[in-house]
């Protein structure tokens, strides 16, 4: 009831609908219960107290034995009343005879008034209960026939006189709108008549009692206003200015019910008596018709009170822009902590006189974020775009100086404001600087989805498309984001920004099959078929086992008549397909089968590595080394530049006690493939591995001039140094690849031994920008196993699951393994962090 007055919005709704939903949840938890146990009060309630019916029907039953005869002969039940109500005495009602009404309309007498006993019935014999005081009580009265009559046939004359024309008598009666006119004529006031004269003597004895009470002159006057009696109002008003010449609204009332000329000396009156008063003055202007005599009042008003801003305003709106541009000169003046009378005069001047304007007032007010904004918008209409985020940022910390609390949603509200006025670059600007003040951050996401909506819906797109591109700016590796923005710029923006987004999403998120079929489906509604084939081309390379992307590429070639293409990709699915069936057979433990259908498969399709590695492993498992390494060699010759076929042959011969035979593999995978970082860092580590610290780090500084941004190279050149140089070897790192996760988990881990804060928050931005990174999930884990509380590890263990990492060299190793293949995210987790060393 509090706030029915207000909107009914899709928030409000939602609301109800989470309060109806948890009402009938709540009334669901004990339903079967307490309707058993209702049954029981019932039924124990019915023992106790049995109806009358229950009582007696064990007698209703012995009646259908009883005899016609029988019931004939029970007798009638006696009548026990006393006798006046047994024998009541009836009244007889007699008519007024003709005679009675005749001998009194040949008299002509006039009854004036009406007997309350013949309103019962017109009777000498006195009704029942009629004379008792109730019905003669004075408060009944007696009602003047006669004046009533008279009144009828006054208001009656009063009508035929209007309506009579005055030239010929002859009526002007509309017919139609008579008895509209008639309704109109009703008295205003809400009471009767016995009211008014009760509220005439009370105004009256108030007057009398208090007569320089303003209020009790002004109430009396509308009274008799209301009554009608307009002249007695005027009267009685005129009297109050003599009583109480200093009070506003006396004279304001006054020269409200007087007409125009008089009204004019009224207030020339009430000027003499109050000359400070800006009502009277605004009210003398307001009585004026022409604009020169407004004018002439104004400025005079203006010389007895210069402070007023509604006297400086309402002066202005009259002028001509140059006139006005000179008094908005002087009203600031008169005026300096008016913001209107500011930003007026700073609409009217010119660019450099502008900035001085505003500069002036922000010394006088230095509290109004109103001038900064429009300073910004002053800029940005000037083409001095660069100088927007400038001027909106000193606001921000200058209003803070001044004690001012940045209120988040008037900022915002601004913000649309200078959208609908065509201020893009200031509307971003002030989106960007106070999007996140007051906001703690795990609700960023969610109250900047829910702004962005609001924005939306009051038609500023702009504020909706910059709080998207903050959003993205601190979240780049949220599909949920990503796929909002999306859907924004699909719904209100261009197909350009639309595909410019796509563009960058994937970048962000190659894993988010729906980014990279929205980006090809743009490209071919445009009819562009190459660009929407290199998408989804890129898209397989992201998912090479996504089932959607393969259909979608299928689904464009076959519509644009390219079949070879299209068998071409199905006859690709198809060896995925034979993938997926080995290694089912593998994990369920059927070697034979897996080893049989992975033959079957090579001789269609002997180019796709995997089929070879899995080969290999199935081999290995068996402790089959030789045919291990020789389905790892005959992949080698059909899959050259397959880094994890050169990595599988390598680890096989260093598990055989083969070092130089692993070396020799991984220098020729090097030159086959020259700048593959992972070849380069399983070299380093095969050498330290070996001992050779030497060695290894001769390989790292090679490997580092061949691949100088590689992430996993820096991260283990980190560690490969002594424990004083780790520190500036992460500073190096940090340089060349400040985005990369694999340096940001390196800094964590060397911070973690002494600053347990700041590797929580290295550990955190690592998750933030690669959450598919399974490795830095585990690390995290096993971080805040030993250093953080329950709530921190359960947090922890709930966003790496909603993250659902793919990616990570300790990761894969066990999500990949055959007997792990049924383990869950969280059962990763734990057993990955389970084996890492305790090094935190």
């Amino acid at each position: 009831i509090l706030f029915s007055s207000g909107p009914y919005e899709k928030d409000d709704e939602e609301a109800d609908a989470i309060y109806a939903a948890l009402d009938k949840r709540m009334d669901e938890r004990r339903k079967e219960r307490r309707e058993l146990r209702e049954k029981e009060e019932i039924e124990k309630y019915r023992m106790e107290r049995p109806k009358i019916q229950q009582q007696f029907s064990d007698l209703k039953r012995k009646l259908a034995e009883v005899s016609e005869e029988e019931w004939l002969s029970i007798p009638e039940v006696g009548d026990a009343r006393n006798k006046r109500q047994r024998n009541p005495r009836h009244e007889k009602l007699t008519p007024v005879p003709d005679s009675f009404f005749s001998k009194h309309l040949q008299t002509g007498e006039n009854h004036t008034s009406v007997d309350p006993l013949q309103g019962l019935g017109g009777l000498n014999t006195p009704y029942p209960g009629s004379m008792t005081p109730g019905l003669m009580t004075p408060g009944t009265g007696e009602l003047d026939m006669r004046k009533i009559g008279q009144a009828r046939n006054t208001l009656m004359d009063m009508r035929l006189s209007q309506v009579s024309d005055s030239v010929s008598g002859q009526t002007v009666v509309d017919p139609k709108g008579y008895l509209t006119d008639l309704n109109s004529m009703i008295p205003t006031h809400g009471g009767d008549i016995s009211d008014i004269k009760k509220a005439r003597l009370l105004l009256k004895s108030v007057r009398e009692t208090n007569p320089h009470h303003p209020p009790a002159w002004i109430a009396s006057a509308r009274l008799e206003e209301v009554t009608g009696k307009l002249q007695v109002a005027r009267n009685l008003i005129m009297k109050g200015t003599e009583m109480c010449p200093k009070s506003e609204d006396v004279w304001l009332e006054a020269a409200r019910l007087q007409p125009g000329d008089t009204a004019k000396a009224v207030v020339a009156q009430a000027v003499r008596h109050l000359p400070g008063s800006v009502r009277i003055y605004i009210r003398a202007a307001e009585l004026e018709t022409d604009v020169r005599a407004k004018k002439r009042v104004l400025r005079k008003a203006l010389e007895n009170v210069s402070k007023s801003v509604r006297l400086w305003k309402t002066a202005v709106e009259l002028e001509e822009p140059e006139d006005a541009r000179i008094m908005l000169s002087r009203a600031v003046e008169c005026c300096p902590t008016s913001v209107e009378l500011w930003l007026a005069l700073a609409r009217l001047e010119t660019y450099e006189n502008a900035r001085r304007v505003l500069n002036k007032a922000r010394e006088n007010i230095p509290t109004d974020r109103h001038i900064w904004i429009t300073a910004a918008k002053l800029e940005e209409a000037n083409g001095n775009t660069q100088m927007v985020d400038k001027i909106i940022d000193r606001a921000i910390t200058s209003l803070h100086a001044n004690g001012v609390e940045i209120n988040r949603e008037q900022w915002i509200q601004d913000a649309e404001e200078c959208d609908k006025a065509g201020s893009v670059a200031t509307c971003q600007a002030v989106i960007r600087a106070v999007i996140g003040i007051g906001i703690e951050e795990e609700d960023c996401k969610h109250t900047w989805m829910e702004d962005s909506e609001s924005c939306v819906a009051h038609g500023a797109l702009e504020c909706a498309r910059a709080i998207y591109a903050h959003a993205l700016q601190m979240f780049p590796s949220k599909k949920s984001v990503w796929l909002r923005a999306a859907y924004f710029e699909k719904s209100h923006g261009t197909r350009e920004s639309l595909e410019a987004l796509l563009q960058r999403a994937v970048a962000h998120c190659p894993k988010a099959e729906v980014l990279w079929l929205m980006g090809a489906k743009s490209k071919w509604l445009a009819e562009d078929v190459p660009a929407a084939r290199s998408i989804l081309a890129l898209a397989f390379q992201a998912n090479p086992n996504s089932e959607e992307i393969w259909l979608a590429a299928v689904k464009l070639e076959s519509e644009n008549n390219e079949y070879e293409r299209a068998r071409r990709l199905l006859a690709k699915a198809r060896s995925s397909v034979f993938m997926k069936s080995v290694k089912l057979e593998w994990v369920l433990g059927n070697i034979e089968a897996a080893q049989e259908l992975c033959t079957e498969a090579l001789k269609h399709y002997e180019d796709f590595p995997k089929l070879w590695m899995m080969r290999g492993q199935i081999e290995e498992q068996c402790e089959n080394m030789d045919k291990a390494r020789e389905a790892y060699n005959q992949g080698l010759k059909k899959c050259p530049h397959s880094g994890a076929l050169w990595l599988l042959l390598s680890h096989l011969e260093e598990r055989v006690g083969q070092l130089t035979r692993a070396r020799a593999i991984l220098e020729k995978a090097r030159l086959k493939n020259p700048q593959s970082p992972e070849l380069w860092l399983e070299s380093v580590r095969l050498e330290f591995r070996a001992g050779l610290k030497n060695i290894s780090n001769t390989l790292m500084a090679k490997a580092l001039q061949e691949c100088p941004n590689s992430g996993i190279l820096w991260a283990e050149a980190v560690f490969l140094e002594a424990r004083p140089q780790r520190k500036t070897k992460s500073v190096d790192a940090l340089k060349k690849c400040e985005h990369d996760p694999h340096v940001l988990l390196a800094v964590a881990k060397y911070d973690s031994r002494r600053k347990i804060t700041k590797a929580r928050e290295w550990f955190l931005r690592t998750v933030k920008i690669e959450p598919d990174l399974g490795d830095a999930w585990a690390l995290f884990y096993k971080f805040e196993l030993q250093h953080g509380t329950e709530e921190q590890q359960e947090e922890v263990r709930k966003r790496c699951e909603n993250a659902e990492p793919r990616h990570g060299e300790l990761w894969c190793a066990e999500s990949k393994h055959v007997l792990n293949w049924q383990l869950k995210t969280g059962e990763i987790l734990t057993t990955v962090a389970g084996k890492i060393k305790n090094t935190f």
